[in-house]
This record gives structure tokens, C-alpha cells and sequence, in this order.
């Protein structure tokens, strides 16, 4: 018998970051309105393989997961060796914007969770116009703090593991098994010091509180899902957020984590296909309004 083959198809582009050529790896699968997803800090894009494979997604989506550099199957930039991996707000943003420039994506829609529903709301206030609608999945302005990142990256603890039980217990307890360990085995092959690299940007170099002033939901739609169990980006730090942006759509997940897409995807499916139908209605009436004009 043929096994059965998932539908999304991995390739490698070469983007310029920051001055710097990277080899970044990336999955796709369907057509129509591309949607790129961002995966969480320390993690890479198997995390929406579900999404990938959902053909009511696919139908109507050109879904693209990629591999920040130093993550997953993406090489760290060329000549990095002796660097030290430090994820920045600048970083972030240009890694975003390149790799949408380099597929020559027309105005995409952007999903991203945690670090990723962070940048969601950089790029909302500073860059919408690259965008046709924004999803912040684990998103908030601001988190305090609740981890030593000392442990993450240290000769005498294994890495992997300890980035796993770090975020552990940020998994809902109705997540079946099977979705709860693939999510947290992606923590235990990430690189050496990716993931303390990753929180740099999310601790120290992103605090966005009274900084969002310039986002206009009317021009480019931003949703805000964030999991009722999420205690690291709660739902409070999520409504409180969303209090300062008008027109801002919020909606607190049942039964889901910080981890929504991998850790539960029917659950997470509940949520994300009403965001989807929103956007795919409100495209196609955007467009035969022009031509009718």
C-alpha cells in the first residue's frame, strides 16, 4: 500500500537579514491568500503542521510556516559562529518583512504565537501596511516575567530538556498526550542558547506598554486568541492590551495553553476557522467592491 503523503511541501529560500545571508527553511501547502505563520521562541514551524494539512485552511490559504534563523532546519547566518544568537525587536521585524519581500508575497495575512503574538503587535503599530490582517495568538503588550533564563543555556544542564520543563506547564491538561509531548519535543532539539536568545527580545528589548498608539484596525484587522491556561501571557495581559487598541478582536480560548496550534489543534480550531472565514468574507468584499468601482 502507498503510504499517505501530507500535503505541505518543505524548501529552502536565501534571504538577507541584517546584512547577513540566510538559508531559512520553510513549509507550504494550498493556495489563494498567503498566511505566514511565526512559530513560538525556541520552537520552529512544525507547530502549525495541522494547520498546514487542514484543506478547509488550504482551499482558501497559501499557508507558510518557516524556521526563524537558528531554528529548526534553518541554519544560523553565514559567518555566525562566534556570535552569541540575541533576538531583537530590529531583528525580528527585518526577518519578518525579508523573508515576505524574498516569496514576493503580496500583502499577507500573519499569524504568530507568543514572540510571535508580540511582533504581531510591533508590526500592527509600525508596519501594517506590508499586511492584509494580523492574528496574535498568545499576545499581550507585556508579561512580567516568571523564569531565571540563567538555566537556559549553561555546560552543566542539557538544554533541550530544561527549555521543555520550563514551558511544560504551560500546556492545558485537556491537550491529548500525543500533541502535548510533540510540542514540548521540539524544546529538547532546539539549538544551544536559541531559546535564552529568543526571550531576550520577549524580557528585555519588547515592552510595548504605552508604545501602540499608532495601530488602526481599520485599515489592517488585528485579532487577539490567547488560552484560558496560558499563565505566561495570561488572558488578562491579553484584555488588557486589547482595552488600548480600538476595534482590537479578542477572544479567550477554552481549554487551550500557550501553545494552541500544537498542543490541541481541534480545540484551536474552533477559533482560528471563525478568524479565517473573517478574513477570506471581508477580502473578497474588498475586492468585488473595486470592481465594481
Amino acid at each position: 500500500m502507498m503510504a499517505a503523503l501530507e500535503p505541505m511541501v518543505g524548501r529552502y529560500v536565501n534571504v538577507e537579514i541584517a546584512g547577513s545571508n540566510c538559508r531559512v527553511y520553510f513549509e507550504e501547502a494550498g493556495s489563494g491568500i498567503p498566511l505566514v505563520c511565526l512559530h513560538t521562541a525556541g520552537a520552529d514551524g512544525r507547530q502549525y503542521r495541522h494547520m498546514l494539512s487542514d484543506p478547509e485552511i488550504t482551499d482558501r490559504y497559501r499557508v507558510i510556516a518557516f524556521d526563524l534563523p537558528w531554528h529548526g532546519k534553518s541554519y544560523p547566518p553565514a559567518n555566525s559562529q562566534q556570535t552569541e544568537y540575541r533576538l531583537t525587536t530590529e531583528l525580528y521585524v527585518d526577518t519578518i518583512l525579508s523573508f515576505c519581500r524574498a516569496l514576493g508575497l503580496d500583502k499577507p495575512v500573519l499569524i504568530g504565537c507568543s514572540i510571535g503574538g508580540r511582533i504581531v503587535l510591533e508590526l500592527a503599530n509600525s508596519h501594517a501596511e506590508h499586511f492584509r490582517a494580523l492574528i496574535g495568538v498568545e499576545s499581550a503588550d507585556y508579561q512580567q516575567p516568571w523564569y531565571d533564563t540563567d538555566w537556559l543555556h549553561r555546560g552543566d544542564v542539557h538544554g533541550g530538556e530544561v527549555c521543555a520543563a520550563l514551558v511544560s506547564g504551560l500546556v492545558a491538561p485537556q491537550s491529548p498526550e500525543q500533541y502535548r509531548h510533540e510540542t514540548l519535543w521540539q524544546y529538547m532539539q532546539g539549538g544551544p542558547g536559541v531559546f535564552k536568545g529568543d526571550l531576550y527580545f520577549y524580557r528585555v528589548d519588547a515592552d510595548l506598554r504605552g508604545k501602540l498608539t499608532n495601530i488602526d484596525t481599520a485599515k489592517c484587522p488585528l485579532y487577539l486568541l490567547t488560552g484560558e491556561y496560558d499563565f505566561s501571557c495570561s488572558p488578562e495581559d491579553t484584555l488588557r492590551t486589547a482595552q488600548a487598541i480600538p476595534g482590537a478582536k479578542v477572544t479567550i480560548m477554552q481549554e487551550l495553553g500557550h501553545f494552541p496550534m500544537s498542543e490541541n489543534p481541534a480545540q484551536f480550531r474552533k477559533y482560528i476557522m471563525p478568524v479565517l472565514d473573517d478574513i477570506h468574507t471581508t477580502t473578497h468584499a474588498k475586492a468585488d467592491h473595486g470592481s465594481q468601482n
